[in-house]
Order: C-alpha cells, then sequence, then structure tokens
C-alpha cells in the first residue's frame, strides 16, 4: 500500500484533502499504537515490536517506512526510531482525544453501576 499524500484518492475519499489522507494513514493497522509506544522516548526496532505485542515484523517495517516517508518517525542512530518534530505535533494533537476517551470510560462506568 502506498503512502497516502494529500491531493491524492484515499480510502473513503477522492478529495485528497490533507485531514482525509491523515486520517487514512493513521487508519493503519498498528500506526496508532506505534506513535503511542515512542511518545517518551526513542526505541529500537526489537523493543519496539515487543511494546506492540510481538507484531510481525514486516508488518513494523512496512508501518515505520510509511511514518519515516511522512515525516512523523525517524531513525536516529543508535538509539532508534523516535518521533520527528512533526510526529511530536501530531501526538500533542492526539492528547485531547486520550481526554476524552478517558472521560468516556468513567461515563460508561458510571452508567453500568
Amino acid at each position: 500500500m502506498a503512502l497516502p499524500k494529500p491531493g491524492t484518492a484515499v480510502r473513503g475519499s477522492r478529495s485528497g484533502r490533507p485531514i482525509m489522507v491523515l486520517l487514512d494513514l493513521l487508519g493503519r493497522r498498528w500506526v496508532l499504537r506505534i506513535l503511542w509506544e515512542l511518545r517518551d522516548a526513542p526505541l529500537s526496532f526489537r523493543a519496539l515490536r515487543e511494546q506492540c505485542d510481538a507484531m510481525s515484523p514486516t508488518v513494523l517495517n512496512q508501518r515505520l517506512r510509511e511514518l519515516r516517508e511522512a515525516d512523523i518517525v525517524v531513525l536516529e542512530e543508535p538509539s532508534g526510531y523516535a518521533l520527528s518534530r512533526q510526529g511530536r505535533q501530531l501526538l500533542e494533537a492526539l492528547m485531547p482525544l486520550q481526554r476524552w476517551s478517558e472521560q468516556w470510560q468513567k461515563r460508561l462506568a458510571k452508567a453500568a453501576e
């Protein structure tokens, strides 16, 4: 699967609008998990794979290649893979969703009591 780029059609959208392209990329299996695991510090390929429940090395390689091409992840020798400046900004933009999801969990748990 080729890296989605703004201006080109993606799954669910022929417009190529940047937000739709980003959502296509983020919707790929394991992408959000990889970003989450890199939130605190760089990780080697092996450590990242272990953090991601031992996902297939082929899939991890593909996702890392896509995220590097999108300038979201960089390879920092010798420490491993890390979020780029753009990747850190993306993770910051996603944090309100993290907070919302925690509040949502509490509301659902309270409603189930």
